[in-house]
Order: C-alpha cells, then structure tokens, then sequence
C-alpha cells in the first residue's frame, strides 16, 4: 500500500561569486537527478552555439535570459523544480554580482536551506562574508558551504581545511547553527548526487544527500498560532442552505496549530471567540498547523477583516506603531530619515514614515560602522525606526520568519525598495483582562 503523507518540500538558493558555479550546480542536480524534459535538453543542445565550442553548458538551465548567456553570469533570480523519491526541492538561483545583492535576498527570503558557493582557489572573500551575513540576516536555518572547484586545486584536503577554518573564524557572530562544508566540482559533478573517488579524506554526504536528509520539520514556529487574515470567506450562495449564511477567515497560519475549539482573539482590535470548524479545499480538519491555508470557522460574528490577525490566548504578538527593524534596502535612491512609503506586512497595507537610521552594518567586519549614517545606499543593510499609521500585529523575525518580516514600497513608482526584520516587540499584546469566559 503507498504511503498517503505529502512528500516533503525544501526550499534552497544558490549564492556566490561571479563565476562560482551557481548556474552550473543547480543545472547538475538537474542533469544528474533525472529532472529535464526532454524537450529541456534539446532546447540545451541548441543553446550550444551561443556558449561557443558546442559543448553543452550546464549553466544554461537556469540561466534563461540571453543576455546571462552571452556575459556568462546569472542577472535575474531563476527558480527551478527537482523531485527525487525522497524530497522535492524549489531551488532559487540568484546573482552574484553585488549590485544584485537584492535579487538575491528576493531568493532566499522564504528557502529553508541556503548554499554559499566558494571558488577553492580564492576562498574566503567579501561576497562569501555578505551572501553568509544575508543568510543568517533572513534567519536560514541551514547552510551548506559548498567548495567548488576542488579539481582546480588537485583535490587538495589542506585547501579545503584551510577554506573551513577561515569561515569558522566569523560563524560564531552569525545566528546560524547548521552548517555543512561539502567539497564539490559542479562542473565534473564530483560529490553533488555521487561521491567522488577523488575526496577518499571526505566522509560527510553528498550535495543531493544532505539535502534529501537535513530536517526541516521544525523550521516553523509551531508555538504560538497567528493567521493572517487574507480574506473574509461570504459564498451566499441561495442555493446551497449550508453557504448562504457561510462566513469564514481565510489565510495562510503563519505559526502555531489551530484546533476545533481552540479559543483565539483577534487583533488589532482585541476581539475574543473560539474556532467552530476548519475548513481547507480538501475539507473540514480537526486541527491545522503552519504553513497551511485554511478558512475558519468562529463561534461568534466578531468584526475581522482583511489585515487583522487571529492568535492563540498564549505567547500574545506585538501590536504597535512605533517598530525597529533591520533592512537591506534595494533601490538605487537612497533612505533618508523622514521619507514616507507604504509597507506591506503579511495581508496588511499602510502607510509608514522612517523616523531615523540608527546604523549601518560594515561587511567587511560584519560589525556597525563606528557613526550612524545619515542615509542608506543600494545593497546597504541598517537598523532603522519606523512609524506605521496602523498598529502592526507582529513578532521578532528570529521568533517567526513570516509575521517578522515586511516590505517598503516606494509611494508614486510602487517599487520595492527595502526588505525588513522586525525586531522583537518592546511590549507584548496585554489584554485588558484575562478572564477567558465567552
């Protein structure tokens, strides 16, 4: 009898250096794993002619603008799908250029995994420092160090060592606990789904095998329930008796586990009831947990609408209009204390105002410059105040990933022009009193 539980999804990208073999991985994990049409390969065949040689590139899987083809780089966040009997994988491949940088915090902003590709010949450099500094920013709570390029150094144990070390010496200042170093060639495909009889000194698993292995289960927060509300479920269909007088809250649970009969409140507004059914496109559910998308069902006719946030009576969320928080801002205009955009949170849209910039993180010594700055720059990551004109239902983004983090949109353009981290809520949501009884 075949198993009826989901096969499990991670979400990985890709970072590095120009030339590090990012394009040329993703496209051997495709090649190797038996994931290209047939109709991709021969599309491959003839893209031959534009890398010259007609060789075959690798690279040219995931890099679909002509343009990356002809400069032989990777321009814009290319997402590829691979699926092996155990796991399948989402996989983003972004640039890395610096200029890009925001094209690569677009990638790695919802992966469950994040893979730094080092060229073994120049090792450790300032891009390896800023791609591993975003991922531990994004809280990504894995990272494999892949060292590419070992044929280039004859497979060399004191290179990769030495390349190991090196990061070990930074790693401890990162949020990061889960780190793996593989010894790869994209190219040859030496230890990314095979071993490789060149690395007899390397005894961890392959690229393939440690991402079908690592445990991604416990990624989410599981604790605390919040769902924002995306949209007041009313069908009013006069012909079915059992949705004319339907009302459900539909969203994703961004954390926690939601039960039939589970008392909640919903904020802003602070209103109380318990939930009466679940409801999913598959239909009714006892209990649901993130990262599902449910629509629930509520005892009471409380006033919720799109934006609100429904949680569970424990570990309440934030809820205010005064926020720090962390951003890599994305646009080549700079931020400048007092410039009013509208920010996106969850399902919620408002208007905000930066009040200040309290600093600036240096890269080079993933430490604050000494002063704070008086604006931030394309690809520069700082600590800013804001004031939103809604009161924001929120947690720290360490504490929950999906209601910690947020988006600025530039006013008039609509252009995205930061990507943020809330940090944790000076004051948690206290109610005005804690006798539960409905």
């Amino acid at each position: 009898m075949t198993s009826t539980h989901p096969i499990e999804i991670l979400r990985f990208n890709t970072c590095g250096r120009v030339d590090d073999g990012k394009s040329t991985l993703i496209g051997r994990l495709l090649f190797d794993s038996k994931s290209i049409m047939e109709d991709q390969m021969e599309a491959l065949e003839r893209s031959a002619d534009i890398t010259g040689g007609g060789a075959i590139n690798l690279a040219n899987l995931t890099d679909g603008l002509r343009a990356e083809r002809e400069q032989g780089i990777t321009i814009d966040v290319a997402y590829r799908y691979i699926a092996t009997p155990r796991r399948k994988f989402i996989v983003a491949d972004t640039p890395g250029h610096v200029q890009y940088t925001r094209n690569m915090v677009t990638g790695a902003s919802t992966a469950n995994l994040s893979i730094v590709l080092v060229d073994a010949r120049l090792g450790v450099i300032e891009q390896s420092r800023r791609h591993t500094y975003i991922a531990s920013l994004l809280r990504i709570p894995h990272l494999v160090i892949a060292i590419n390029k070992m044929d280039l150094v004859d497979w060399s144990e004191a290179r990769f060592t030495e390349i190991r070390t090196a990061f070990e010496e930074f790693l401890p200042l990162l949020a990061i606990k889960d780190v793996k170093f593989i010894p790869i060639s994209a190219l040859n495909g030496d230890n990314v789904v095979e071993r490789s009889a060149h690395t007899p000194w390397y005894e961890g698993p392959t690229l393939l095998g440690h991402l079908e292995s690592v445990h991604i289960a416990s990624d989410y927060n599981l604790r605390a329930l919040r769902m924002p509300v995306q949209w007041v479920n009313r069908p009013n269909n006069p012909r079915d008796a059992a949705l004319h007088d339907f009302r459900g809250l539909s969203g994703q649970i961004a954390g926690g586990v939601v039960k039939v009969g589970q008392k909640i409140i919903a904020l802003p507004g602070g209103q109380r009831s318990t939930v009466k059914e679940i409801w999913t496109y598959d239909g009714p559910l006892q209990e649901a947990f993130c990262p599902q998308s449910v629509t629930l069902v509520l005892a009471d006719d409380i006033d919720i609408s799109r934006g609100d946030t429904i949680v569970g009576i424990e570990l309440l969320p934030g809820v205010c209009t005064d926020l720090e928080a962390q951003v890599v801002w994305m646009h080549s205009r700079p931020l400048l204390p007092g410039k009013k955009y509208f920010l996106k949170h969850g399902a919620l849209n408002c208007r905000a105002v930066v009040t200040s910039i309290e600093s600036r993180i240096n890269i080079s010594t993933i430490e604050n410059d000494p002063e704070p700055p008086t604006q931030l720059g394309l690809n520069d990551i700082g600590r800013i105040r804001l004031k939103s004109a809604k009161p924001l239902v929120f947690d720290g983004y360490q504490e929950n990933r999906l209601t910690g983090s947020f988006i600025l949109i530039e006013e008039g353009t609509n252009h995205t022009v930061a990507a943020g981290m809330f940090d944790p809520p000076a004051e948690l949501y206290k109610p005005e009193y804690t006798d539960f009884a409905i």
